[in-house]
């Protein structure tokens, strides 16, 4: 997910700092190689790679789900081989998702006068095979139209369910850590808490994810319906909204790295041990496994203590 959302704004950042970082967005855009790469770095692999996050955090509600409402069944549907493979098709669904974005379109030089001179620029065309084979509205309204249903609507949607149903599992595991509490049960109390932690942090990364994200998939929505059914949106209007929920989205990555930081204490140790004072032969003095180094000691359902 960090990968993601990291490559969701690194790609873009050498073509938006050359145009606007160095003034130079008022100059014509060539030559073809140019505009083919300004549209891929700034519009497809971003959009590729932040589809990718949100299908990962949606992954990550359910197995947290399944850990906390579910937990017999955990060691056997959360494993990792099973978390590697659910990477690796989010991935390739993802760049299945976008693979046309490529070659939708069409690029070639055309010459206008510019500061009192003849000089070629850009101009984009929808691609042959859209136009004659597949039809301009049948292929972006197919396109956006499964956008705001398996990218914005139905993940939200579900995220929103998920987060309800682990809210209630953390409020029934605090009533019953009180419990154990007052029955002197320490160890089991711990445990509990430990994953109502957990669930806790999961549920603020959650509720961030979906307060950038739901005015995205508003704005989509309404670009379908009014593209395809009725014209009725002001797109001046609907471009500022798009910027401010772009910004939205690009605060909130930093915000997720302080929230890990702020409710994790392993992941704050794990931080520094890593980036910050990685002693020479720690790993070698540690008689843990591998998996402990890293993630710190397990509890009774195969998860890292915070």
């Amino acid at each position: 997910m960090a990968l993601c959302d990291m490559f969701t704004l690194l790609f873009p950042a050498p073509g938006l700092i050359y145009m606007f970082t160095l003034g130079n967005h008022y100059k014509p855009l060539a030559p073809v190689g140019a505009c083919y790469a300004w549209n891929a770095l700034n519009e497809v692999i971003p959009a590729m790679f932040h589809t990718a996050s949100i299908w990962l955090t949606l992954a990550l509600a359910v197995q947290r789900y399944i850990y906390v409402c579910h937990a017999p069944v955990a060691r056997t549907w959360c494993t990792m081989p099973r978390v590697k493979k659910v990477i690796f098709y989010t991935f390739l669904a993802a760049m299945l998702h976008q693979s046309t974005r490529f070659i939708d379109r069409d690029f070639h030089l055309s010459s206008i006068v510019w500061n009192n001179e003849t000089t070629s620029v850009c101009h984009m065309d929808t691609a042959v095979w859209v136009r004659e084979y597949v039809g301009e509205d049948i292929y972006f309204t197919s396109y956006y139209l499964f956008r705001i249903l398996f990218v914005h609507l139905l993940p939200c949607a579900a995220l929103v369910a998920l987060n309800i149903l682990l809210f209630k599992a953390m409020k029934q595991a605090q009533e019953k850590r009180e419990k154990l509490f007052r029955e002197n049960r320490k160890k089991e109390c711990k445990k509990l808490r430990d994953a109502n932690c957990t669930t806790l942090m999961l549920i603020v990364v959650v509720s961030v994810f979906l307060v950038v994200e739901i005015p995205l998939a508003v704005i989509t929505a309404l670009h379908i319906i009014s593209s395809a059914i009725i014209e009725f949106l002001d797109y001046r209007v609907a471009n500022l909204f798009v910027l401010f929920a772009n910004f939205s989205l690009i605060v909130s990555y930093p915000i997720n790295f302080a929230i890990y930081c702020g409710m994790s204490r392993q992941f704050r140790e794990t931080f520094k041990e890593i980036f910050i004072k990685r002693p020479m032969g720690a790993a070698k003095k540690d008689n843990s496994s591998k998996y402990s180094i890293v993630n710190g000691p397990r509890t009774c359902t195969n998860e890292t203590v915070l």
